[in-house]
């Protein structure tokens, strides 16, 4: 505080001396005279506070007495029934008086009444809703306060900032105002970047502008979904902008120019009802200050303008009058358009009198420094322009915008008259005209029947395969250009049309080469009062590409049919061979005293037949053999394989083959066969009924579930790899006892997996099935087990032992 003034600094100075002297390094000093400094001190700062104090007094009064003379203004009452009404304004509000001034100040008082209000008894309008926000009433003070000293719209926004960021988080603030051209300008801004804020210092009136939407509505605007917004507005900063959440508030401030306050906040949040509310009445507040700054107003139209555009009104073409707005040292600053023909056209779409107001280099910022405004300087001088013709580029919203004007500028009075010529419209329309017809495959064609002549875009001699040297061709002759098997549909249709005015829509072939064109034409009259056909307009168009691809569509289907009926009759076939090889008993079956019975699912899915297969034999030495096995594949290679096998293993076995012995040779029969592709699983299990022993082998088959006391366990595999993978596999067995009671399960993969499934866990569920299941019925296990749709086939064999009262 004391190095606020010359008086504070010298005291400061002082000051330092003296607590530098009585360091321990200095002599001793007389400790009366630092008392007198001290005493010196507190006061120059009692004064410098007394200062500040009547500082912040002259202004407020400033600003009271404004508001008081707006008050008398709209109701007609004394200047102290003006102060008394704003003190009771302010009571009732729950506001400061400061505030209510800046309230009264920004135009929120109603229209004068039609009788004047006794000064006793003045009418104040209806007081604001209090503020209900914990910490508001304190906020809008001291807004309201630092408003007292704010000299611009720019001071504005800053202390805006600074008193909004610490409760609401705000991290920006940004004041624009609508242009006369109904765009928008960024009067003042705190927190943006420069360079961002030079981006968007000048706004066009296109859709989705969050500012400009609160101006016409009147109404805030609260963006505070990021994601969603982004796609309804033109978010300021985007596509890297660190504003998630952001309020567009809406005013209108003494000059009648609409205006809208962001604030703008990195955090993505919604705006709590008390955050809004604050920044409404922080809005408020900001209105009556704007007002007292006062807002630059564009000067009124000429009379001399008026009039030139009465005669504008009348003229075609672009002509525009243009005004020079000087600086204070006469040197032209920008041009404003105070009249405009009604079909003037700029390249933003704007015709006629909504170009009026407009600044050529707001609006045209990219013609400063180039020929065009030099023109424009040479013409004030009294010579008139006439520039050659030039390319002018906007971007607009990210878009490229190009057009090739000619513009000529002569004085008028002590405007600009300035006319333009637009060459490219007619260029571009051809240009696109031909782009459809090449990218379409078409052409147009004209045909006058009165004045014979015939005209062809450039694309019909080229379907045609025409040399365009030769001409066009007449109507009645067209169906000599096609192959003699369409010519006489089409001559029947072009006939109808001369005749009656009947459409023509009529496919045909030509050739071109040694190739053949699929056409089609299109074309419809044009008749006279009478009736009669004068002229015939229409279109070419190759179809050869959709023709050939019809053709090829056909071609396939009928090689599905074909590929359908023999997969089928395969099909057929393969179940035909299953049944014949595999037959299944009808119920269950004695087997050396034991209760076997067996179940097969083909797959539901596909037209194919699998190779799972199984056997439950009584050997020639009383004992029994029991075999499941599942081919690689599907069909007629994979029944003819399982058959090759089932009865292979069968004769070995009963030949007295070993099991092991059996395996290594199919695995030497499946390596040598045909199809020397094929791989195989197998699981032999031979019983002796004798002493209910159980041995047993697999190649690299699913391990039996035996179930023994209601518990369900994997009997433990010995080792066999599958068959048809190696020349040399080691197979080795096991051996078990059945007991009364016991039941074995033999399966294959089938009943257990699963697409993206461990085969453990289909084991595990089998387990549990079994558990849950009816004890005596295998259908209630199937059907818990396969609740989905079977991509594989599944064949099992449940097998029994009797307990000893049931055998």
């Amino acid at each position: 505080m004391l190095h606020g003034s010359p008086t504070g600094v010298i005291v400061g100075a002082v000051l330092c001396d003296a607590r530098s002297v009585t360091s321990e390094h200095a002599p001793a000093v007389d400790t009366g005279a630092v008392a007198e400094l001290a005493a010196l001190a507190k006061v120059v700062s009692r004064q410098r506070a007394e200062l500040d104090r009547l500082r912040d007094s002259v202004a407020t009064s400033a600003v009271l007495e404004r508001a008081k003379g707006a008050l008398m203004a709209t109701t007609g009452c004394s200047p102290d029934a003006a102060h008394e009404a704003l003190v009771q304004r302010a009571e009732v509000g729950h506001r400061t008086l400061l505030e209510e001034c800046w309230l009264t100040l920004g135009a929120l008082v109603p229209p004068l009444p039609t009788t004047p209000v006794p000064a006793a008894e003045p009418t104040a309008p209806a007081p604001q809703e209090p503020l209900t926000g914990p910490g508001t009433a304190e906020t809008l003070g001291r807004i309201g306060k630092a408003l007292v000293y704010v000299r611009s719209p720019q001071e504005l926004v800053a202390a805006l900032l600074e008193h909004l960021a610490p409760g609401l988080g705000a991290d920006a603030v940004l004041l624009y105002r609508r242009l006369p051209t109904h765009g928008l300008e960024l009067a003042a801004h705190a927190g943006v970047d420069p360079a961002l804020a030079e981006l968007w210092h000048q706004v066009p009136p296109v859709s989705g502008i969050a500012p400009l939407e609160a101006i016409k509505t009147g109404e805030p605007v609260w963006l505070e979904h990021f994601t969603k917004d982004r796609e309804e507005f033109h978010l300021i900063g985007e596509p890297h902008a660190p504003w998630r959440s952001r309020a567009w508030l809406p005013l209108t401030d003494g000059g009648g120019t609409g205006t809208a306050i962001g604030v703008l906040r990195a955090r993505d949040a919604v705006f709590e009802p008390t955050e809004r509310e604050l920044l409404l009445a922080a809005v408020r507040l900001c209105a009556g200050r704007l007002t007292a700054l006062g807002t630059p107003s564009e000067p009124p139209v000429p009379a001399f303008s008026r009039t030139v555009q009465t005669v504008l009104d009348a003229l075609p073409g672009a002509v525009v009058l243009l005004t020079p707005l000087r600086s204070a040292t006469g040197e032209v600053e920008d041009y404003r358009i105070d009249a405009a023909a009604p079909n003037a056209v700029d390249i933003l779409g704007r015709s006629g009198r909504e170009m009026i107001g407009a600044h050529i280099l707001e609006s045209y910022p990219s013609v400063a420094g180039e020929s065009l405004w030099q023109g424009y300087l040479k013409a004030l001088g009294g010579e008139p322009y006439e520039g050659e013709p030039f390319v002018y580029e906007e971007i607009v919203a990210g878009v490229p915008l190009t057009a090739t004007y000619s513009v000529r500028a002569a004085r008028l009075g002590d405007g600009l008259l300035v006319t333009w010529l637009r060459h490219d419209t007619e260029e571009r329309q051809e240009q696109r005209l031909a782009d459809m017809q090449r990218l379409g495959n078409l052409g147009w064609a004209n045909w006058n029947l009165v004045t014979r002549q015939v005209t062809w875009s450039s694309q019909v001699y080229t379907i045609l395969g025409r040399d365009p040297g030769r001409g066009a061709v007449p109507l009645d002759l067209l169906p000599d250009l096609v192959l003699p098997e369409d010519a006489h549909a089409l001559a029947r249709a072009v006939s109808a049309l001369t005749r009656s005015g009947a459409r023509l829509d009529v496919p045909f072939r030509i050739r071109t080469g040694n190739a053949v064109r699929h056409l089609r034409a299109v074309a419809e009259a044009v008749t006279s009062p009478d009736g009669t056909v004068v002229e015939v307009h229409g279109f070419v168009q190759d179809l050869t590409a959709q023709r050939s691809a019809e053709l090829a569509l056909v071609d396939s289907e009928r090689a599905i049919l074909v590929q359908r009926g023999v997969l089928d009759a395969e099909r057929a076939l393969a179940m035909r061979l299953q049944h014949a090889l595999l037959p299944l008993p009808s119920k269950p079956v004695r087997l050396c005293g034991l209760r076997v019975e067996v179940a097969y699912l083909p797959a539901q899915a596909g037209v194919h037949v699998g190779g799972d297969w199984f056997s439950a034999v009584e050997l020639p030495d009383d004992a029994a053999l029991f075999v499941v096995g599942d081919v690689a594949g599907h069909g007629v290679d994979a029944v003819a394989t399982m058959a090759q096998l089932r009865f292979t293993a069968k004769g070995m076995v009963s030949t007295g083959s070993s099991l092991t012995g059996a395996l290594a040779r199919l695995n030497f029969l499946l390596l040598h066969s045909r199809d020397s592709q094929s791989t195989a699983t197998l699981v032999l299990a031979r019983y002796e009924p004798a002493d209910r022993r159980l041995v047993w082998a697999q190649a690299g088959h699913l391990p039996p579930l035996l179930v023994r006391g209601g518990e369900v366990r994997r009997l433990d595999r010995p080792n066999g790899m599958l068959l048809g993978a190696c020349a040399e596999p080691f197979y080795d067995s096991a051996e078990f006892r059945l007991e009364p009671g016991d039941r074995l399960l033999m399966y294959t993969d089938g009943l257990v997996e699963r697409p993206g499934e461990d085969i453990d866990a289909g084991l595990n569920r089998l387990a549990e099935a079994i558990r849950t299941a009816a004890p005596d019925s295998l259908s209630a296990l199937l059907a818990e087990m396969l609740q989905e749709e079977r991509r594989d086939d599944v064949c099992v064999l449940d097998i029994r032992v009797p307990l000893e009262d049931e055998e």
